[in-house]
């Protein structure tokens, strides 16, 4: 059973991989995938809207529901703890695969920059923000975080460490970094069309929302001492850089 659990979590770190790498493809006009979010406009402007509305708010229940502390404690009684992680990866991978396959893009350009180097500037950026976002996984363990650590731990019969909050690298400086280096991805291109601006706003929408939620059980767990980070630390800037009021 414990090397079913593993190869179940080897394989829910490649499906969660997928979904996520093709995610960022299909923000591009580059030509690795056959449909992105600049294809053709396929249908009327309200349904696209409807279907675009609901897979991000597909997207947002997974990901909002499954990080509780309560649905946890619900899950455990389904499967074994070791599944927990490894099982939310799978199903973050999926619904990115289920955006890819069926957002429906929708025409016209807001802007589109036809400057040469410039254009290179952006789609720099475009990449700096998910490689940043990348990093910060590694940074508070991107094993753990993706669900790899507890199948190998519960395969050598260990039980993980107690987590120890630490204020590390990016994280001395921003709260979230791996929510801003997603942010830069979706904002940060040469060419924005409408079906892009509308995605790029139900996501950072969604981080918003996700981040309140996140934040409020980051106090119930760690009391005084997240309450001390938050107010020294800005949420996805440092707090030096934004204005005093």
């Amino acid at each position: 059973m414990k090397v079913i659990i593993l190869i179940y979590g080897i394989l829910s770190y490649i499906v969660g991989l997928i979904g996520q790498v093709w995610f960022i493809l299909y923000l591009t006009k580059w030509d690795v995938v056959s449909r992105n979010v600049y294809s053709h406009q396929e249908t009327t402007l309200i349904y696209a809207i409807l279907i675009n509305v609901f897979l991000v708010l597909l997207f947002g229940i997974q990901h909002s529901i499954m990080a509780r502390q309560w649905f946890k404690k619900y899950i455990y009684k389904l499967i074994p703890e070791a599944m927990e992680r490894s099982t939310y990866v799978l199903l973050s991978g999926i619904v990115f695969i289920l955006i890819c396959l069926y957002w429906q893009p929708i025409d016209g350009i807001i802007w589109e920059i036809n400057n040469h180097y410039l254009t290179i500037l952006l789609w720099f950026g475009f990449v700096f923000g998910w490689i940043f976002s990348v990093i910060a996984t590694f940074v508070i363990n991107h094993f753990e975080l993706f669900g790899l650590q507890q199948v190998y731990l519960n395969l050598k019969n260990k039980q993980p460490n107690d987590t120890i909050f630490q204020e590390k690298l990016f994280y001395k400086f921003i709260r979230h970094p791996i929510q801003l280096g997603v942010l830069l991805g979706l904002w940060i291109t040469p060419v924005m069309n409408y079906g892009h601006f509308i995605l790029s706003l139900l996501f950072t929408i969604y981080i918003f929302i996700g981040l309140y939620f996140e934040e409020k059980d980051l106090i119930k767990e760690l009391g005084d001492v997240y309450i001390n980070y938050k107010s020294r630390v800005g949420l996805i800037l440092p707090k030096n850089l934004l204005p005093k009021l």
